[in-house]
Formats: structure tokens, C-alpha cells, sequence
């Protein structure tokens, strides 16, 4: 069964929201879009609604779980299954105004059920549904996070909280960077500014980003480097970014699901996907609970490896580390080429360890690397490529240069591996969450084991201690679940480090 919601909601920030907006229809379908009744839930009640409907498992459909699920979340109101019309019609490339979600569900339903691919296609629209309801519940129940601690880290790495201007270690810093450059006067701040005291230093450099400065030997590049890292850490996770998103012991981040085209989750302020190590310490759980942190090793190759059913690739990691395994079969000296060559099969490198060993990978894994390069071949020609699931890359656009034309290829390359990638995890979140809820019912999320934050191939579980070992093990299982559901294939193929302690720093494998 499903019912479609179609009403206009605006997001709640307290209860009255509910009870200002207009009636919702709810128009309940069978599993094959027919309608069997339309019911009018008067303002205030869609909570008790939904609660009591949820009794019968049926699948919730609406415009986007972000405008309609924190209504629920914030009654006490959690549902197991929805589908989300905005999500499904961007995968499906549908152009949707937003106009008769009935229509357009019955529209989507259509075009899912005629595609080449359906069971694919119908696994990437749950799995992005459900991914969907994960990131309102992230942001719900927040990463428990202690402010004391990062006021103490800060305090630790900056010098205590100015009222204006730069914190002490900076200022240091910048007086050190100056030193080095015989006097100049100059604003790391500033890239234009610092070029051009580097180039009047003597320095040949083109670029003031870390990777191009690290090359160079002059006493200017290490205060230098290590001003960069702190002023980024003040200007994106220092006092300001404190006091803006931490709130009641938790950091409650905006997730956005397929914010990025190639599936991949984005954030909306708050610097979510990008919390920096200095602060991991500061993410800190409940007294009597643990993070349980979960991460995915080397993914994206063991991706690839399983797309393009390469035995020997996927060989070379089923001891666990897969990079390992290409040293062991001798197409590079050590793990850190090897993981260098890999990269640079998945992103199209030409020189360097990567263009000089990808050879080598040619050969030992030929369906591996056969497949992506035939990927960057379709968007060489502009075609579009897909995901394992279906995902299509963006069209391309006008014809360009050759240069343009190699871009587009070096992209294509690694959409297909990025994006099917992300399709794991979204099959991985959804069997955490289906496997947490049937094996801790209680008050969620005060009470029980329950997602906490989510990084691409890492996941983190606020848990009771006593519940630690158990959430653990649902981690790997759900792991291998995902890979089941894709591929077929058999546990370990994506194995995943655990680690489990009271702070995110010493908890991450």
C-alpha cells in the first residue's frame, strides 16, 4: 500500500508549525498506483494520521522527505518506508513542478517499470528514499557533541578566544612568516597578496594551495603551512561555528541527499562532510554510551572490482587490504604507489606513479580497468554513462575541444565508480537502520542504538555501552548485506574497520 501526501508544509522549527498549515489529502493506492480512497487530515493531526496508518507498513510518498519528515520527527512520529517524488523524478529525469503528487508517482511507477534495468532502477529508488528519511533522522537526533572539549581544543591550537582580530598562535604564525620572507610586509589571508611576496622572496611558484608549497624548500613554507591549516580551522569549525551549530550537547547537521550528481551526499552549512581531525575529540558520547564507528576500507576499487567482476582484482583484496595485494602481485613497490596507481585509474591520471604503472593495472586487471576506460571513452564522444543502479550522468552539453572532451571523460570515469559507490552506502545505511530499529525497539533516539553521522563510507552509531559488540556486528553485517543486493557477492567482499570508544577521534578505525 501507498499513500501520497499532498498538502503544503513549511519546515517546523517548534510544534505551532503543525497546527498553522492547512488540511493534507492523503490518497491511498495499491501497490500498483490504483487508488482505493482519499482521506482530508485536519491540521494538527497529520502526526496521529501517520501513526496510526504506520501500523500497516505501507509506503509514504511525498514531495521530499526534508519538507514533510521533521513535521513527524519532532511528534515522536518515525515511519519504516517512503518515496520521494523530488529524488526519483531527478534519477528518472523527470521535470516535476510539484503539481499532483498522485499523477506524478503513478508517472514514476511507469517509467520504473519499463526500464531495461527495473530491479536496479527499484533498488536506487528505495535506496535513495531511505537515505532521504536517514538524513532528516541525522539531523533530528544530532551528533552528541561537547562543547567544552572544543572550546579546550581550540584554546589548545589558537590561543584563547580573541574579542577582535586574529587568535595568538596566528598572529605568532604571521609575524614567522614575515620574519621569513626578510620583513615583507604581507596578508596570509590573502592568495594574491601571498604570491606575490613569495614571488618577490625569489620563490617560482604559481599557486599558494598546500600541494604546489610542499614541494618547496624555504624557510617561509612551514609557519606558512601550518597557518594556512589553522586559520581554516578558526574560519570553519572555531568559536563562531560553536556557537551557530552546536545546541543542547549535539551538533545537528542539514544533510542533502544527491546533492552531488553523482549521488554523494552534500551539507548545508556546518561543514558536515568536512569535520576536521582537531576536533574530532570533541564529538563525544553520552555517559554510559560509546560511537561505534564504522568504515568501509579502500571502497571505491573494491567498487570497481566487483562492477566489472574482475576475479583477480577482487582476489588481490580479500585478505583485507587491497593495496596490499597489488604489491603482493607485484604491480607496485610498496602500498603507497599501489594505492597512488589505483587513484589514478579511478581519475584518469596520465603521469607520474600513475600514468607510469597504469600499464601494469591494464594488465593484471583487464575488466577493471577495461571498464573504466570505457566510460571515459563514452563521455570523450558525449554520451551519458550509468551508475550500477541506473544513475545517468549529466548530458554534455555542446561539443568541446579536446581538452573539454578529456575533462568530460576523466569524469565519466569516475561517475561510474563514485556513483555506484554511493549506492552501496545508501544500501548499507538502509540495512543499519532497518537492522538498529528491529533489534532495539524503545524511545528513539534517547533510548536506544541509532545512526548518528554519516561520511561517505564511514558510519557512526550513538549506543548504549552494554549494546556496543552487538551494533558492531549489525554494521558488518548490514555491509555485506549491501553487497548482496548489487553484486551478489559474498561477505568480506567489503570488509569494514570498527572501532568503538567514548570520542570520535579514538573511535575512528
Amino acid at each position: 500500500m501507498h499513500i501520497v501526501l499532498d498538502g503544503v508544509l513549511r519546515r517546523p522549527d517548534d510544534a505551532l508549525a503543525i497546527e498553522e498549515d492547512a488540511p493534507v489529502t492523503a490518497t491511498i493506492l495499491d501497490d500498483a498506483g490504483r487508488p482505493r480512497a482519499v482521506e482530508t487530515v485536519e491540521p494538527g493531526e497529520l502526526a496521529a494520521f501517520v501513526a496510526q496508518r504506520e501500523r500497516e507498513r505501507p509506503r509514504w510518498v511525498w514531495s521530499t522527505a526534508a519538507d514533510w519528515y521533521p513535521v513527524l520527527l519532532a511528534s515522536g512520529v518515525r515511519i519504516e518506508r517512503s518515496h520521494d517524488l523530488r529524488l526519483v523524478a531527478a534519477i528518472l529525469d523527470r521535470e516535476w513542478d510539484g503539481a499532483d503528487p498522485v499523477a506524478e508517482h503513478r508517472a514514476q511507477l511507469e517509467r520504473i517499470d519499463r526500464a531495461p534495468e527495473r530491479r536496479r532502477l527499484e533498488l536506487l529508488v528505495a535506496a535513495e528514499s531511505a537515505g532521504a528519511l536517514i538524513a532528516v533522522e541525522l539531523r533530528h537526533a544530532g551528533l552528541p557533541w561537547s562543547a567544552e572539549e572544543h572550546d579546550r581544543l581550540l584554546t589548545e591550537l589558537l590561543g584563547p578566544r580573541p574579542a577582535t582580530g586574529r587568535p595568538a598562535a596566528l598572529e605568532r604564525l604571521h609575524r614567522e612568516i614575515e620574519a621569513a620572507l626578510d620583513g615583507a610586509s604581507v596578508n596570509p589571508d590573502s592568495p594574491q597578496d601571498l604570491l606575490r611576496a613569495l614571488r618577490a622572496a625569489g620563490l617560482r611558484v604559481d599557486s599558494t594551495r598546500a600541494c604546489a608549497l610542499k614541494s618547496i624548500d624555504h624557510p617561509v613554507i612551514p609557519p606558512l603551512l601550518e597557518y594556512r591549516a589553522l586559520a581554516r580551522l578558526a574560519a570553519a569549525h572555531g568559536w563562531a561555528w560553536l556557537e551557530a551549530w552546536v545546541r543542547d550537547g549535539r551538533f545537528h547537521p542539514e544533510f542533502v541527499p544527491a546533492g552531488v550528481v553523482t549521488g554523494r551526499w552534500a551539507s548545508v552549512g556546518g561543514g558536515a562532510l568536512q569535520l576536521p581531525h582537531q576536533v574530532r575529540s570533541a564529538v563525544r558520547a553520552d555517559p554510559g554510551w560509546v560511537l561505534v564507528v564504522a568504515d568501509a576500507a579502500q571502497l571505491e576499487p573494491r567498487i570497481l572490482a566487483a562492477m566489472a567482476g574482475d576475479a583477480a582484482m577482487l582476489a588481490a583484496g580479500a585478505d583485507g587490504d587491497l593495496y596490499a595485494g597489488l604489491v603482493a602481485a607485484g604491480i607496485a613497490a610498496d602500498r603507497r604507489q599501489a594505492k597512488v596507481a589505483m587513484l589514478g585509474a579511478l581519475y584518469g591520471a596520465t603521469t607520474g606513479d600513475s600514468g607510469r604503472l597504469m600499464p601494469r593495472l591494464a594488465k593484471a586487471y583487464p575488466r577493471a580497468i577495461g571498464l573504466v576506460e570505457a566510460a571515459a571513452r563514452d563521455g570523450e564522444r558525449g554520451r551519458r554513462v550509468r551508475t550500477w543502479l541506473g544513475r545517468a550522468s549529466p548530458p554534455a552539453g555542446a561539443a568541446g575541444s579536446p581538452q573539454q572532451a578529456r575533462a568530460r571523460g576523466r569524469f565519466t570515469r569516475n561517475f561510474v565508480v563514485q556513483g555506484t559507490a554511493a549506492e552501496w552506502a545508501l544500501c548499507w545505511l538502509g540495512g543499519i537502520r532497518g537492522r538498529l530499529t528491529a533489534a532495539f525497539p524503545g524511545r528513539w533516539p534517547s533510548a536506544v542504538p541509532h545512526l548518528a553521522f554519516f561520511l561517505h563510507d564511514e558510519v557512526l552509531v550513538h549506543t548504549p555501552e552494554a549494546h556496543a559488540e552487538r551494533v558492531a556486528a549489525i554494521l558488518v553485517d548490514a555491509a555485506d548485506d549491501a553487497g548482496r543486493l548489487l553484486f551478489g557477492s559474498p561477505p568480506g567482499t567489503f570488509p569494514i574497520s570498527i572501532g568503538v570508544a567514548r570520542d570520535y577521534a579514538a573511535a575512528k578505525p
